[in-house]
C-alpha cells in the first residue's frame, strides 16, 4: 500500500524530455517566443540533467526544461497570433509585421530573403478550420460610386449657388443668403469627407482638424481683405459680399477649394489603386516604397493641377485677381492633411494645421494689438512682409511650410506597406 500511496503522489515526470508530443511542442513554442530568432543559437543540446538535482525520492528536479529544436518563424506567429488568424492573404501579414518593426533585415534572422517571404511561409503555416479564406482580389480597391461622386461635387455647386445668390441680392437679404450659403457649404464639404476615398479607412473620423480646416477656408474668404484693412487703420463695418467694399471677399479661391473636392477624390482614388496594385506585384520593402514615392508626388501634381485650372477659371469668371501661391498652398495642405488622415496618420495632420491656423490668427492679433499705446512694434513684422510681398504673403506662408512638413512625412509613411493595408484586418 505505501508503494502505492507513492505512484498516486503528485510529482514531476521522471524523463528529461517532454511528456508527449503535443507538450514538447507546446514547450518549443513558448520557449522560442520569449527567446525570439536566436533561440537556437543559445541553446546547448548537449547539456546533461544534473545528478545532484535529484531528491531523496530519485526523481529528476531540473529547474531548465530542456529544448530539443528552436522554429523561430513559429515563435513569431505566437507572438502575433491575431494578426495570422485575421489574414486573408499573406500581403496582410507583411504589412501587419512592418508596422509592429520588422524590416528586410530582421526577415534575414528568419531566414528569408524579405518581408514578403517570411509573410508567405506565415500565411502558409496557419492553422485553419474547413476551406481556406479566398485571398483578396488585387484590382486596387472599390471602384469609383455614384454617391460619392455626387458628394464631392455638391460642395461646388452649393458654393456657386451662394457666390450668384450674394450677387443677385441687396441689402437686409444678402446676410441671410451669406449664412444660409455658408452652412450649406459646410454641410456639402462634412458629406464628402464622410464618404468615398476622402473618408477615413478607419470608420472613425479624424478629430482635432475639423475646427482648424474650417478657419483656413474662411481665412481664404476673408483674411486677405482683413489684413488689407487693418493696416490701414480699418475695418468700418463687416464685409457685404462685393469685390468693391471697405472689406473685400475673396470668392474665387473659395470656389477653386470646394470644386477641388472632386479632384482630390479622384486623386486620392488613383493612389489607392495604383498602391494596392504595386504591393502585389512587389517583393520587398523596399522596392514597394521605391515604386509607390513617384506615384503619390505624381497624384499630389496632377491635383495641383487641377485646382490651378480651377482658380484661374474661377477668377476668370469673377473678374479677380488670380492668387496662385496661396490658393495652391492651401489646397496642398488640406490634400496631404487628408491623405494622411485617412491612412490612419492622424497626429502630425491635427499639429500642422493647428499650427498653421494659430500662426493666421496671431498675424492678424498683432495688427490690431498693435494700435495700444506703446505697442507699435508688435505689428512690424506683418508689417514688413506686406509691403514686401502683398497681404498674400502670409496664408503663403504659413500654409506653404505647412505643406512642405507634411509632404515631407508623407513620403516616409505612405510609402509603407502597412498604411495601405486594410484597416479592419489590421
Amino acid at each position: 500500500m505505501s508503494e502505492l500511496g507513492e505512484l498516486d503522489r503528485p510529482g514531476a515526470p521522471n524523463s528529461p524530455g517532454a511528456w508527449d508530443e503535443r507538450s514538447q511542442e507546446w514547450l518549443v513554442t513558448e520557449t522560442d517566443a520569449d527567446q525570439g530568432p536566436d533561440a537556437d543559437a543559445t541553446t546547448d543540446h548537449s547539456a546533461a540533467p544534473d545528478p545532484s538535482a535529484r531528491g531523496k525520492s530519485g526523481d529528476a528536479r531540473s529547474t531548465t526544461p530542456r529544448r530539443t529544436t528552436a522554429d523561430p518563424v513559429k515563435a513569431l506567429m505566437h507572438r502575433h497570433r491575431d494578426l495570422c488568424e485575421r489574414a486573408v492573404d499573406p500581403l496582410e501579414i507583411a504589412a501587419g509585421l512592418e508596422a509592429h518593426g520588422v524590416t528586410d533585415r530582421t526577415a534575414a534572422r528568419f531566414r528569408h530573403r524579405d518581408v514578403f517571404s517570411l509573410a508567405e511561409e506565415m500565411y502558409a503555416r496557419i492553422p485553419r478550420d474547413g476551406e481556406t479564406p479566398k485571398p483578396r482580389a488585387s484590382e486596387g480597391g472599390p471602384r469609383p460610386r455614384v454617391d460619392w461622386v455626387l458628394l464631392t461635387l455638391l460642395p461646388g455647386a452649393l458654393c456657386t449657388a451662394t457666390v450668384v445668390g450674394l450677387h443677385l441680392t441687396h441689402g437686409q437679404a444678402r446676410p441671410t443668403v451669406a449664412a444660409a450659403g455658408a452652412l450649406a457649404v459646410a454641410l456639402a464639404l462634412r458629406a464628402a469627407l464622410a464618404r468615398g476615398p476622402l473618408s477615413p479607412r478607419s470608420g472613425t473620423p479624424a478629430t482635432g482638424t475639423s475646427t482648424w480646416t474650417y478657419w483656413l477656408i474662411a481665412y481664404a474668404l476673408l483674411g486677405d481683405g482683413l489684413l488689407r484693412t487693418a493696416l490701414a487703420g480699418g475695418p468700418d463695418g463687416l464685409p457685404d459680399g462685393t469685390p468693391d467694399a471697405p472689406w473685400p471677399l475673396a470668392a474665387a479661391p473659395l470656389l477653386a477649394l470646394t470644386w477641388a473636392c472632386a479632384p482630390a477624390a479622384w486623386t486620392t482614388h488613383l493612389l489607392t489603386a495604383r498602391a494596392r496594385r504595386k504591393l502585389t506585384a512587389s517583393r520587398g520593402l523596399e522596392d514597394f516604397a521605391a515604386s509607390v514615392r513617384p506615384l503619390l508626388l505624381g497624384t499630389f501634381a496632377l491635383f495641383l493641377g487641377a485646382l490651378t485650372a480651377l482658380l484661374t477659371l474661377t477668377a476668370t469668371t469673377l473678374d479677380e485677381p488670380v492668387t496662385y501661391a496661396q490658393t495652391a498652398t492651401l489646397g496642398a495642405l488640406l490634400l496631404l492633411s487628408r491623405l494622411l488622415a485617412i491612412h490612419r496618420f492622424t497626429h502630425a495632420p491635427a499639429v500642422i494645421l493647428t499650427a498653421t491656423a494659430t500662426a493666421q490668427a496671431t498675424a492678424l492679433a498683432t495688427v490690431f494689438a498693435a494700435r495700444l499705446p506703446g505697442c507699435e512694434v508688435l505689428a512690424l513684422p506683418v508689417q514688413t512682409l506686406t509691403e514686401t510681398w502683398g497681404p498674400g504673403s502670409v496664408q503663403a506662408l504659413t500654409c506653404g511650410t505647412g505643406a512642405l512638413i507634411l509632404l515631407l512625412h508623407a513620403t516616409r509613411t505612405l510609402t509603407r506597406a502597412s498604411a495601405h493595408a486594410p484597416a479592419e484586418k489590421q
